[in-house]
């Protein structure tokens, strides 16, 4: 997976002037394109169209201190016009372009290598769970696409539940885990940007056709989930779950995650506060 993705890198070095389309790199990396967009994004903390976006502009900054115009490193890197560089060149930078060339101020984002970094005495438990097609059914909303912190969207999501729904809820889940969870799908920016929208639901997982006229139903194939239990101090716990499936996991893995809704739950400790049992549930193929 490491030598995938230094591959990827290494052909982006040798084309920044260049069109990268998505299906070249994937190629390169021998990877799907959501699995490129996905592990990149895990290890490098940053999209791999931002990655792009970041080494065009720090090339195109030590163009312009070697003296190059303003009108021909735009173009160089892709840009469409002038006014278009200018604002993306200012706000990675801080500076107009025509600015940083004059005082000969520059700023620069060095090329990426993946390696590999063993850490000992924190071991990660996973099973491999084979799932027959089974129905999320519940209650779900377009939600803004969020890393970190509370999204309140989702916090609004779950208080607009009646007591109905819940009812119905509990008598359809008939599926393992056998619990309320909330899933994510249909991302905008394929969950790859901070940016844009995606479905977010709070449901049950069942094999009932019919879950009645108060909630919504989401048909999942049959397929293979990396299942991830955790346990400590809430939401932390479960973050540092998630990062670690893409960090670690996934590059040492037989497996690759495949474009189907993901899900967790999460159980409080009624003893300890802010403490509690979480599921990460990762849809997964053998590579």
């Amino acid at each position: 997976m490491l030598q995938a993705l230094n591959r990827v890198v290494e052909y982006i070095e040798a084309h920044l002037t260049d069109p990268l389309p998505p299906e070249a790199l994937a190629e390169q990396a021998g990877l799907s394109d959501y699995n490129l967009r996905t592990v990149f994004y895990y290890l490098s903390g940053m999209s791999l169209s931002e990655y792009i976006k970041n080494r065009r502009l720090s090339e195109a900054s030590k163009d312009l201190l070697q003296g190059e115009s303003v009108t021909h490193v735009a173009y160089k890197y892709g840009y469409q016009s002038l006014d278009g560089f200018s604002r993306a060149f200012k706000r990675w930078s801080g500076l107009l372009p025509s600015d940083a060339a004059k005082k000969k101020v520059g700023k620069s984002f060095p090329k990426l290598s993946f390696i590999i970094t063993v850490k000992g005495g924190n071991a990660m438990e996973c099973k491999i769970v084979e799932m027959p097609a089974f129905n999320l059914a519940g209650v779900s909303r377009r939600v803004p696409m969020q890393f970190e912190g509370v999204n309140n969207a989702i916090v609004e999501l779950a208080m607009s539940i009646t007591e109905e729904q819940r009812l119905q809820m509990h008598a359809l889940k008939n599926v393992e885990p056998y619990e309320v969870v909330n899933a994510s799908y249909d991302a905008d920016a394929g969950f790859i940007r901070e940016e844009g929208e995606l479905t977010h639901m709070i449901g049950v997982l069942t094999t009932r056709e019919d879950v009645g006229h108060l909630l919504e139903k989401v048909p999942v194939p049959a397929a293979t989930w990396a299942v991830f239990p955790n346990e400590g101090p809430f939401p932390e716990t479960l973050q540092n779950t998630m990062a670690r499936i893409y960090a670690e996991w996934l590059p040492a893995s037989d497996y690759e995650v495949i474009d189907l809704p993901s899900f967790s739950f999460t159980k409080m400790d009624p003893h300890k506060e802010q403490y509690a049992y979480s599921e990460v549930w990762t849809p997964v193929r053998r590579k």
